[in-house]
């Protein structure tokens, strides 16, 4: 392959290539922070590419591995008809930092064969179409590896032979064999390349997870239901025979609530009440007393051994351990007395507590970044290293998007250049530009809006925004409940709710959460209306007796089991990128698609927890892989029965018998 003259079109530099190549894509924020990638997983690179006159063109997608070593050019294709859009799909393999680049040039073998295929047969120019086709040709082979010169060289000769038909050696010139050679040895003039743009690819973890939230003391708590004593905390020990039951459920991460020392101040009772009993635990996300701070274990937990044995177990279950870190302070936090400056003085002399008006979080000091921000950052930094080097490579933040963008840049940042196996969640639910912005400077993976996403518009519309563009940097995380979000979908829709939206989120998003209660059908909030729980396991223990809701039937840990088995055993259930919905002609039953090469799933789903709803799912068949008319088998996972499908199917979904259709394809039905 010879390359003709080159240009190059750099970031930030205002002139335009020879060829131009604008708008290349994804660069988050115009290339100011890198796209997002997990090895294996395949993105699309896409740019506007376009020249002056008719003149042909090619263009292709470069990588360059962690390594600097530049991989073989993918060529892209038109993806808008008439708007010069081309794309190119690529996989980068390994974690660490890749770079890729969009190359163009003018293609005079394609503007050659485009000519000569409307002269020649017209009887217009043809020796001399033919002269010049044997001129590329020669000119194509002089560039190409020795062992692969040949084909080029007899074509060229033939271009020029007048005793073999002027027709023959036209179709010499447009063989399939010629074609796919051109494919891999262009003859590219005018070359031009952008820059290279960044591309971060982390571990597989960032993307694919199912995540078990659950609060250490109340597993092994002990409570009497008479009074006559104060309630026991379950400690690290006993909480570690719950990781069994989780690991058996198919989850990958267990989370953990701050574990840390609580404060006495201003302590919260059950339900959220100003006035704590001598026996209340408090919230634990009031960090710090006497005890300790950020880098301590609460002494009702046991020790930081305990807690090692814990990280452990956990792991000898495939289990990885997610902690949050909630940078807050109860008033009785050692940071309170060492270092005042580093909270908000109020005129009347006192500290600010935390307020969400009208909320008002009496027990938690919220940090004050702009007075000593260096100070903050080292210490936090330390407190970040020292559960890293307990065995922590999770974490889970708490609010995030109420500290200051650069200190998470800057944090995240150092962590990842000496540990980029060490991955950080955030916990925003705020406005799409917070959210997005802190994806985009380091964050692996968000909460999203899915719990206050029910209805079919509602789930389309954001889904495919998270499964668009945006999956260049953002990694939904779809927890169905947190400890502060019982979603009245839950509340009024009893088993069949929990069940749907088990579904939903395990199969649009290649993340999703639980926290612990959901198997168990918990949906009593605190009052009409709200989205807390009654006797929230924030504010107090909450033993549960996993094994008489299994007995009794009051469990959806199956389904949940099922569930992650299927994600396990199906790559397309690990990707976001590759989400595709169908038309259903009731609007609540939501069609969707998965697909990565021939694995391919199909779930209908019912979003009526109440009452049985039909419907005809008309399917996109090419987004499965399949041709327009085609029939094929499809086995419903969950039930096992086999059915015949094509292009219209009805279904009948009762939530209270199956909720959803979650279907594998067989592409030959017998």
């Amino acid at each position: 392959m010879r390359d003709g003259s080159k240009s190059s079109l750099k970031a930030g530099m205002t002139e335009i290539g020879r060829i131009p190549v604008l708008d290349v894509e994804p660069r988050p924020s115009g290339g100011r922070w890198p796209a997002k990638a997990v090895p294996g997983e395949t993105f699309q690179v896409s740019a506007t590419v376009f020249r002056e006159g008719h003149e042909m063109l090619g263009a292709a997608v470069v990588l360059r591995d962690p390594d600097g070593e530049v991989g073989p050019p993918v060529r892209m294709t038109e993806i808008v008809p008439g708007m010069d859009r081309l794309a190119a799909d690529v996989t980068p393999t390994a974690t660490g930092r890749w770079h890729f680049r969009v190359e163009a040039w003018g293609d005079p073998i394609a503007h050659w064969r485009h000519d000569a295929e409307i002269k020649i047969p017209r009887g217009q120019d043809v020796e001399l179409m033919l002269a010049e086709g044997s001129l590329l040709f020669a000119r194509a082979a002089e560039g190409l590896p020795a062992h692969d010169r040949p084909a080029y060289t007899r074509l060229a000769k033939l271009m020029a032979d007048r005793t073999v038909p002027a027709a023959k050696r036209l179709a010499a010139a447009s063989t399939p064999d010629i074609r796919a050679f051109e494919e891999r040895y262009p003859l590219r003039d005018l070359l031009t390349v952008t820059d290279w743009y960044p591309l971060t690819v982390e571990r597989e973890r960032a993307l694919y997870g199912s995540w078990y939230e659950f609060f250490p003391r109340s597993e092994g708590a002990s409570v009497d239901p008479m009074g006559r004593r104060g309630p026991m905390s379950g400690t690290f020990r006993t909480a570690m025979k719950r990781l069994p039951a989780v690991a058996d459920m198919g989850f990958d991460v267990v989370y953990l609530p701050p574990i840390h020392p609580i404060g006495r101040t201003f302590r919260k009772g059950p339900n959220n009440t100003l006035e704590a009993g001598p026996y209340d635990p408090g919230s634990p996300w009031a960090i710090g007393s006497p005890d300790g701070g950020h880098d301590a274990v609460h002494p009702d937990l046991g020790t930081i051994e305990d807690f090692d044995a814990f990280v452990a177990y956990a792991g000898d279950h495939g289990l990885e351990v997610a902690l949050d870190l909630a940078l807050q302070c109860s008033p009785d936090h050692p940071w309170v007395a060492a270092h005042p400056e580093w909270f908000t003085t109020r005129a009347d002399g006192t500290i600010a507590y935390a307020e969400n008006p009208p909320k008002k979080y009496q027990d938690i000091y919220p940090l004050n970044f702009d007075n000593d921000p260096e100070g903050i950052y080292q210490e936090v930094l330390r407190v970040v290293r020292h559960w890293m080097d307990h065995g922590v490579r999770i974490f889970r933040v708490d609010n995030p998007h109420t500290k200051p963008v650069a200190f998470w840049e800057r944090l995240l940042g150092e962590i990842a250049r000496t540990d980029p196996d060490v991955l950080f969640l955030a916990e925003a639910f705020t406005r799409p530009a917070m959210m997005h912005t802190l994806a985009k400077i380091g964050f692996h993976q968000s909460y999203t809006y899915f719990t206050w996403k029910n209805s079919r518009a509602d789930l389309e519309e954001y889904f495919t925004e998270l499964s668009g563009p945006a999956a260049a940097y953002m990694r939904p995380n779809a927890f169905v409940n947190t400890p502060d979000i019982l979603n009245e979908y839950l509340v009024h829709g009893g088993r069949p709710a929990f069940e749907i939206r088990a579904v939903l989120a395990a199969l649009l998003s290649p993340s999703w959460g639980v926290y612990s209660g959901y198997e168990l059908i918990e949906n009593t909030p605190v009052r009409p209306g709200s989205e807390e729980y009654r006797d929230s396991e924030k504010y107090q223990y909450r033993p549960r007796d996993w094994e008489a809701a299994e007995r009794e039937g009051r469990s959806i840990a199956p389904l949940i089991t099922r569930l992650n088995g299927l994600r396990r055993a199906h790559p397309a259930l690990q990707r976001l990128r590759d989400l595709h919905f169908h038309h259903a002609d009731q609007d609540e039953i939501v069609c969707f698609s998965k697909r990565v090469l021939d694995d391919v799933v199909l779930a209908v789903v019912t979003l009526n927890p109440h009452q049985a709803r039909e419907a005809t799912v008309h399917l996109d068949l090419p987004a499965l892989g399949l041709a327009p008319d085609a029939e094929f088998a499809v086995t419903d996972e969950l039930s096992g029965e086999e059915y015949t499908w094509r292009q219209a199917n009805y279904v009948r979904l009762d939530p209270h018998v199956q909720p959803a259709h979650i279907f594998t394809l067989r592409r030959n039905p017998s």
